[in-house]
């Protein structure tokens, strides 16, 4: 995925002067700690982003531990230390990170050919199954507090150190963001989110230490550490599921689909792709399968090397293992290409998410065997059997002749183009 400008060109000029204070102390951070820090695509470098963003996370969140509890023990608030203790998992969810990107690290062996990227994955598992763990813990302490409230004690500290854990946090957000676009980072995207959301709940938390003091309604520190709880638990449900989905095998994203495809069209004499797939071993671990449509009349050792070229410039331009198959299209047909143009139009009225390829007409003494390949999206929800039907019906129309042999399959890349 090419990495995209960290912040949008127009902003209000507010915003556009934080962003910029943020960006440079980035700068700084990068290149005091990360050598070669603009080639973001080489597997070291990278690396060394994630365990720098990974460092000022547990050095940050400790700071803000050691603060909370502080206050929030010696002036008896449920909700600065239920605060606390989500930054304390804050800090060892970077501390997870930070084995994960270096294991993540490792070079492929022979039991793991492929690598270890997906370490990063599983890191952010274990940050996940932590924060939920805190969530439920401090839920529990704050329904104790709202069941049995204790008078909170009011001091200008704790006003404080909560709003310099606010501004902390909002930086980190930002770091960490930033950090992420410039590596494709989802787990450093996700620790951005958590940051953010940590100013949400950190605000929440000041919020009712100012209302228990103004009220006199001790009650309100455990429902504000409550809700900071089931806030915790929310976003810690929510990261779990966006960490899971490239383990049991999510779709490719859009972006890489269109760029392989696009990428491939261009080379002189391409008709088309189909049956991408791409194998996902975790960040920087990537491989892509597919097949490759050129005119039938090419010489084949033209093609085969035209398909060599396409395989190697994908490694060196895109560090991204690519293996094709050629497929042979038949151009000098007219009949194929008439018929082809039609059945495109036919599918693409049915459900534009339809697509058909490996289009074929097999002459015979009594009929002719028109051969396709019928390509679903996954989960396609549609009356199989009817729309083979409709298909198989709208072929006759065109040639009495013809008998229609469909093979039905799935997409793998979420990519329905017409080929």
């Amino acid at each position: 995925m090419e990495n995209s400008a960290p912040y949008p060109e127009t902003k209000p000029e507010t915003e556009q002067e934080e962003e910029e204070v943020t960006l440079l102390l980035t700068q700084f951070l990068i290149r005091t700690f990360i050598r070669n820090h603009e080639n973001v695509k080489n597997p070291a470098v990278r690396t060394a982003y994630g365990n720098l963003a990974s460092l000022v996370g547990i050095l940050c969140n400790l700071l803000l531990v050691v603060g909370k509890l502080t206050v929030g023990t010696l002036f008896g608030s449920i909700a600065i230390t239920a605060d606390g203790m989500n930054n304390l998992s804050d800090a060892s969810s970077s501390l997870v990170s930070f084995a994960g990107f270096r294991l993540a690290a490792k070079e492929p062996d022979e039991q793991h050919p492929y690598g270890h990227a997906r370490y990063e994955y599983l890191a952010g598992l274990v940050v996940c199954a932590m924060i939920l763990a805190i969530g439920l813990s401090l839920f529990r302490d704050s329904l104790g507090k709202v069941l049995n409230p204790t008078p909170v004690s009011f001091s200008f500290l704790s006003v404080a150190v909560l709003a310099a854990s606010i501004l902390i946090k909002f930086w980190m957000s930002r770091f960490n963001r930033t950090m992420g676009r410039l590596i494709g980072s989802e787990t450093l995207i996700a620790t951005a989110a958590d940051s953010r959301n940590d100013v949400i709940s950190t605000s929440a938390v000041l919020l009712a230490t100012i209302l228990c003091r103004v009220t006199g309604l001790d009650i309100l520190d455990g429902v504000v550490g409550m809700g900071v709880a089931v806030f915790i638990l929310w976003s810690g449900w929510g990261l779990m599921q966006d960490t899971l989905s490239p383990l049991l095998g999510e779709t490719p994203d859009p972006e890489l689909v269109d760029r392989i495809e696009q990428k491939i069209l261009s080379y002189p004499g391409v008709l088309g792709t189909h049956d991408l797939m791409v194998h996902d071993y975790g960040p920087g671990r990537q491989f892509a399968s597919l097949h490759v449509e050129l005119p039938a009349e090419m010489d084949p050792l033209t093609a085969h090397d035209m398909i060599d070229n396409i395989e190697r410039d994908f490694q060196k331009e895109d560090r991204l293992q690519v293996t094709i198959h050629y497929d042979p299209i038949v151009t000098s047909d007219a009949r194929v290409g008439v018929l082809r143009a039609r059945l495109n139009q036919k599918v693409q009225e049915l459900d534009p998410s339809l697509s058909i390829h490996d289009l074929r007409i097999v002459p015979g003494p009594t009929h002719s065997n028109v051969l396709f390949d019928l390509v679903l999206p996954a989960g396609y929800t549609g009356d199989k059997a009817q729309l083979v039907q409709k298909l198989r019906d709208f072929v006759t129309e065109q040639d009495e002749r013809y008998i229609s042999i469909i093979k039905v399959e799935q997409s793998y890349s979420g990519s329905h183009h017409a080929k």
